[in-house]
This record gives C-alpha cells, sequence and structure tokens, in this order.
C-alpha cells in the first residue's frame, strides 16, 4: 500500500501542479472524515506519513486555554503533565487505533471525500495563482460565444469571462481565437475559480505599451495618466525618468511602429501620446493636443482651465461631440473651458455662480463644447459656427 500511496501521491502532484503537503493533508482529512462518520465519533485524528505513506489512526484531544468538552479538547496545564512540549491547538494522542480496521468500515466513504478534498484543493490553488494576477494581461482561447459575454479557455477547467460592458465595439470574436485581456477580479464558483476579465480598461491600454515599449516596462518612461474611451480614442499622458530621454519618442517608436503595434491589438482605435508636465496650464495644452493653444488661464481654486485657442482651431481643440476636450479634461483632471480667440475674454465664474450645469467640476467629463457655446456671446456662437464650417470644407 505504501509504495502504491506514494506513487499516487507523485503522480497527483505532476499531473495536477498541486504541492505535496496539500495532498497529504486532503488525504488525511479524507479518511479521517470517513473514520468519524462510520464511527460516529469526533475524536478521531489521522496522519499520514508522505515518505513511506504509513497511515496512522487514533484518538486525540485538542490542547486548550478553557476545557468545553472533556472528549474532545483538553487543558494546557494537563497535556504538559505527560508532555512538556505541549502548546495550543497542538492534538495530544490518547488512544492508537488499528489502521487496517479502516478497510472494513469506509473505504467507499473515504475515497469519496478523498477526490472531493482533492477538488477543492486544486480549485483553490488555481484561484491564488489567478488571484495573484488581478490587474495583469492574460492570454486565452475563445471557447463560447454568448449573447452577454465571451467565454475564454485558460487551461486547467479556468473559464475567463470578457462581459459585453467590457468588450471594445471595434471587435469581433470567433471560436478559437487567442484574446488578450486585463484581470479585473477572480470569483470563486461551483465549477471552480471564474476570472473576469476586460479589454476597455485603462489597465489593459498600459500593459499593453509595457509590453511593446521597453522603457516603460524597465521603469525609464512613465505613464502618468489614461483617458480612454474604448473603440474611438485615448490620450496617454507620458514623462521620462532619464535625462536626453523623449518620452514621446521612445513611447511612438521609429516611425511609429511601437504605438502602431498597439492599436493593431486595439483593432484600430486612435491614440494620442503627449508629454506630461508638471506645470497644469502646460499640460492641459498638450493634453488638447493636436489643436493649437493660444493661453491657459488657472483657477486652482476651482479646478477650472480657461483655455484660449486660435478661432480656426475651435472645433478641432473641442472635438467631434465634444470627445477631444472630454479626453484632456479626464486626462488632466481639470475642468476646461474652450473659447476663440475672437471671443471676447471674461473672467471664468465659480461653480456656484453658473446658472448652467454645462461641465462637471470634478472629472470634467461634460462636454467642453456645451460649455463654450452657453457662455459665449450671440456673435461669438455666429463666427463658431462658422469655423465649424470652414473645419468641415
Amino acid at each position: 500500500m505504501s509504495r502504491d500511496f506514494v506513487g499516487a501521491l507523485l503522480q497527483l502532484n505532476a499531473e495536477k501542479q498541486v504541492s505535496q503537503a496539500a495532498l497529504v493533508r486532503a488525504v488525511e482529512e479524507g479518511i479521517q472524515a470517513a473514520y468519524r462518520r462510520v464511527a460516529n465519533e469526533e475524536d478521531i485524528f489521522v496522519r499520514v506519513e508522505a515518505a513511506s505513506g504509513e497511515v496512522r489512526v487514533f484518538r486525540g484531544r485538542i490542547v486548550v486555554d478553557e476545557v468545553s468538552d472533556d472528549r474532545l479538547e483538553i487543558s494546557l496545564a494537563d497535556a504538559r503533565a505527560t508532555n512538556a512540549d505541549a502548546h495550543l491547538g497542538q492534538v495530544i494522542e490518547t488512544e492508537q487505533l488499528d489502521a487496517e480496521h479502516f478497510g472494513r468500515i469506509g473505504a467507499q466513504t473515504a475515497k469519496q471525500i478523498i477526490l472531493q478534498r482533492m477538488r477543492e484543493v486544486e480549485r483553490d490553488q488555481v484561484f491564488d495563482q489567478y488571484a495573484s494576477r488581478e490587474g495583469e494581461l492574460i492570454t486565452g482561447s475563445v471557447s463560447r460565444v454568448e449573447p452577454r459575454a465571451i467565454v475564454m479557455d485558460m487551461g486547467k477547467g479556468v473559464e475567463a469571462i470578457l462581459a459585453t460592458s467590457e468588450q471594445s465595439p471595434l471587435e469581433h470574436y470567433r471560436i478559437g481565437q487567442p484574446v488578450k485581456a486585463f484581470v479585473l477580479e477572480v470569483r470563486r464558483s461551483a465549477r471552480g475559480p471564474q476570472v473576469m476579465v476586460s479589454r476597455t480598461h485603462k489597465g489593459f491600454l498600459r500593459r499593453l505599451f509595457e509590453l511593446e515599449v521597453p522603457e516603460i516596462h524597465a521603469g525609464t518612461v512613465e505613464i502618468k495618466a489614461i483617458a480612454r474611451e474604448a473603440g474611438s480614442r485615448s490620450k496617454v499622458a507620458v514623462t521620462s525618468r532619464q535625462d536626453g530621454l523623449d518620452p514621446v519618442g521612445a513611447t511612438v517608436g521609429q516611425r511609429g511602429t511601437r504605438v502602431q503595434a498597439v492599436v493593431a491589438e486595439l483593432a484600430g482605435e486612435k491614440i494620442d501620446v503627449i508629454p506630461w508636465n508638471e506645470d497644469a496650464s502646460v499640460f492641459v495644452a498638450n493634453a488638447l493636443s493636436p489643436a493649437q493653444v493660444i493661453s491657459v488661464a488657472i483657477d486652482e481654486e476651482h479646478r477650472i482651465a480657461a483655455v484660449t485657442v486660435p478661432e480656426r482651431m475651435l472645433s478641432l481643440a473641442i472635438g467631434r461631440e465634444g470627445q477631444n476636450a472630454r479626453l484632456a479634461a479626464r486626462l488632466t483632471g481639470w475642468r476646461i473651458d474652450i473659447r476663440s480667440d475672437s471671443q471676447p475674454v471674461e473672467p471664468v465664474p465659480a461653480p456656484a455662480e453658473q446658472a448652467a450645469p454645462a461641465v462637471e467640476a470634478p472629472s470634467a467629463e461634460a462636454a467642453p463644447a456645451e460649455t463654450s457655446a452657453e457662455q459665449a456671446p450671440a456673435p461669438a456662437k455666429k463666427s463658431r459656427k462658422k469655423s465649424s464650417e470652414e473645419v468641415s470644407s
């Protein structure tokens, strides 16, 4: 029995990639539970010697501070009367039982319990493995395409769930297709660990740049902020920790090869890489790229940046449906008010004094196009319309 047991243990250890100690503990718990169930006694304990395969079955009591059940527990003082090294939580052996008797009282019960314990150990092992990878990239193959999610096979019976809300609208999936994804959360389920993943999270874009740009992976170039509208456009602010290193050039790569590799993974999503700056006015001006900025007036108290751009750049600064200004506001954390140089300069009112709730202060995610339109006088609106027509033409 011992040789067979050790051989089976080594085989399981190789196949399941589960530690030998965890396997031995599962076997001990299985045999122990079977003994207790058949004998209807809770003071039976089992110890398995992994090296020899020897199984020891005995009655014992647990060392505690205060004894509430003298059949299962023993005080520390009484335990040390027979064993000077006894400590709290230790099991003190009181009677040796015949291990061979086990074959007659519940071998089938023990088998079922051991198999169940083995599955639980394997699931815990896999759960711990993926739980430690939250925030990282994983790659799996599409096994099922469902109305609300894509199910990816990660191997070892592990499934990754890519919900529809976490998918880019530009992407389409087919069975067997390898897919990279960002690990959001790992959940326990009856069928084993479930890994919740995303391809729209801004962390996914950060990890892709770490794969493609060695300087970002090494830490000489740092991504300071990301603003993303998945499937459409993203802005990435980068800075250099090494003197003389151009962070934008390193991120974009020669002839744009590095950023194009990321764009290809994202099915054509546009990416603007801009230099980060400690000066808020410079950072806001950079964030509105590709539009040129004449000046930026910063209101520190209310976190408002009043930006002046050339009349011909107004539509470009705002972007289609306000996207460029909206992403710039998310990237910088400032509320951005854009006006053209043909508009009269007016002091930016405090949020409490504004009647029109055009822009939300904390995230500045409302379209600045609407803000500019509401705050500008009538002639400026007409001028802006003309600018839009010129840009369209």
